[in-house]
């Protein structure tokens, strides 16, 4: 491909409101443009990494017996209701009406969907199991779309479904799609983890993966073991903290209970400098509405509240910090001064804080606290668990010499073991071998795909521009013309190339009538593995040899040239 004839403009300077590097350097190399906030066209180089993506995971799909199809982006909201994921999207739903104003949704996801159309199609355990995959667009009405194409509007994406006869057989199925993920991931580059996971929307009546790229402008926290291969979501980590029952305890027993004036001491970090004590010591005391109802959660000052796990515990369908006013007419407290001590609602205990012997919490009175809180002795101890958010140097729950270790991960696939959950609401079922109908058991399985170009950017990059890795590059050889002007360079320039691609090597010449500093900056920008220069040496048919990633260089044959790239190429 001639550069001059590519549709390829690079910009010297990133744009204002490109925050991370991905966005910034897939703007500046050309490889996509915005046409709306979260709404980006994929130009010629950047449609060329999208389609080497897709063409990974159709592979590694179709060698793992998933067929593939392709479903409507407009979807009938009436099965929205059906499910009733209709009002749990909510405002992430884009709503659309027809001229019958029928209403309709652009599908962020298909489960509705492929469930309507198996029901139609399979009614027999005969022709259970299968499992059935797309790679196609998908929309959601972010409230702030940002980094690019990591949080967009409108983004391509592949979803597969499983379904089963029975658990076993969705076990199977699980496995060989989680397998096929790691292959993927793999291929095109990535250094990533597989972690357990919360099921979200989606939901679900097994387990959940996540895979996430590690990256530090990751959305998503990842805790894990330096040990051994535990890894979570910090929604679903865990540390290895025993939850006694309130007869293990023997408490010690401190100085009674003293309520002291605590002005102006509304944060952990004021009631620390207040009364100089670690913030360990202090019972952190949150007040939630539980589908409606109100629930305390006490965890230790210097802890954070893990919201997943408590609505889990509470078994309820929404959970959110309670508001001024809610608090107030609840428990009649102040922020800043709620304790559990006799509250007269649920109190959810965490763990970390049943060995506080000396604490410090809130008296329910503005401006006022306890000090000398004996936890098993003071506390209603009926609601204890793990309600927090893991932190760095936890003890791993699954081994006993590891340690936790957080990082920050973009997520790229996400694995779901859904059971019945849409099978039953939509009346997906089969007739067995006893001829009794059954609900399916179905498997969710979903990958960014353009997610994993921006993901590999953010992996791949120096100062000067992208590094694509071979499996992903647009073009495996960049061959520069010093002066398009000089037949010889010109001439050997085209030698080179058309014995490359006689060998299938893909090649980009730039034979612009361009400075060689700009067409230098602008092969460092684009990513490209490998360089030729082709300039004076020409004559003795020399080329500069250059490798992307480090950017050395070396004068060799352009023979040496050609068989090196035919070398490494075939490595991959």
């Amino acid at each position: 491909m001639k550069q001059s004839k590519l549709l390829l403009s690079t910009l010297r300077e990133s744009p204002s409101d490109a925050e991370v590097i991905s966005h910034q350097l897939m703007l500046r190399a050309g490889y996509i443009r915005q046409l709306a906030a979260g709404v980006y066209a994929y130009l010629p180089l950047g449609i060329k990494v999208l389609q080497r993506i897709q063409n990974i995971i159709r592979e590694e799909m179709d060698q793992s017996d998933a067929q593939e199809l392709l479903m409507p982006a407009i979807q009938p909201i009436e099965l929205w209701k059906e499910s009733g994921r209709n009002e749990v999207y909510g405002p992430e739903l884009m709503r659309i009406s027809d001229r019958h104003n029928r209403e309709f949704a652009l599908g962020p996801t298909h489960e509705e969907v492929i469930t309507s159309l198996v029901r139609n199609e399979i009614n027999s355990y005969r022709r259970l199991p299968v499992t059935l995959y797309q790679i196609q667009t998908k929309f959601r009405d972010e409230r702030r779309p940002r980094f690019g194409l990591l949080r967009s509007r409108e983004f391509l994406m592949k979803d597969a479904y499983s379904f089963d006869t029975d658990w076993e057989g969705l076990d199977h199925s699980y496995r060989i799609m989680y397998d096929a993920y790691h292959r993927i991931f793999t291929r095109v580059g990535l250094n990533y983890r597989a972690v357990e996971a919360d099921a979200g929307a989606i939901g679900g009546e097994g387990g959940t993966h996540e895979f996430m790229a590690l990256a530090d402008i990751g959305e998503d926290t990842i805790a894990a073991c330096r040990c051994c291969e535990y890894a979570a979501n910090l929604e679903k980590a865990e540390a290895n903290q025993q939850v006694p029952t309130s007869t293990d305890y023997n408490p010690q027993v401190l100085a009674d209970l003293e309520q002291i004036h605590t002005p102006h001491t509304r944060t952990i970090e004021e009631l620390v400098q207040f009364l100089l004590v670690d913030s360990r010591q202090i019972l952190k005391t949150l007040l939630y509405i539980a589908d409606n109802a109100p629930i305390a959660v006490v965890v230790r000052g210097d802890h954070d509240v893990n919201e997943i796990k408590v609505k889990q515990y509470m078994n309820a369908e929404t959970i959110m910090l309670a508001e001024l006013e809610q608090v107030e007419q609840s428990i009649k407290s102040e922020v800043g001064y709620i304790g559990p001590i006799g509250l007269m609602i649920p109190i959810l205990v965490d763990a970390s804080v049943l060995t506080i012997t000396d604490g410090i919490a809130g008296a329910n009175v503005a401006n006022y606290h306890y000090r000398h809180v004996n936890v098993a002795r003071d506390l209603n101890l009926t609601h204890m668990g793990d309600f927090r958010n893991v932190v760095e140097g936890d003890p791993c729950p699954r081994c006993e010499q590891g340690t936790l270790q957080l990082h920050r991960g973009i997520e790229i696939g996400h694995v779901f073991k859904l059971g019945t959950k849409y099978s039953e609401k939509l009346s997906a079922t089969f007739l067995d071998q006893s001829g009794r109908e059954q609900a399916m058991i179905m498997g969710c399985y979903g990958i960014g795909v353009s997610r994993i170009l921006s993901a590999v950017v953010e992996q791949h990059h120096d100062d000067q521009g992208i590094i694509w890795p071979m499996a992903l590059t647009p073009y495996h050889v960049h061959i520069i013309v010093i002066s398009i002007k000089d037949d010889v360079q010109m001439e050997l320039a085209k030698h080179m190339t058309a014995q490359l691609e006689k060998n299938g090597v893909e090649v980009l010449i730039d034979e612009r009538d361009e400075r060689p500093g700009v067409k230098f900056k602008d092969s460092d920008l684009l990513g490209i593995p490998y360089r030729m220069v082709i300039g004076k040496d020409a004559i003795n048919r020399n080329v500069e040899w250059v490798e992307r990633i480090h950017n050395s260089k070396e004068l060799i044959t352009a023979d040496a040239a050609i068989q090196r790239v035919r070398e490494n190429i075939m490595q991959q």
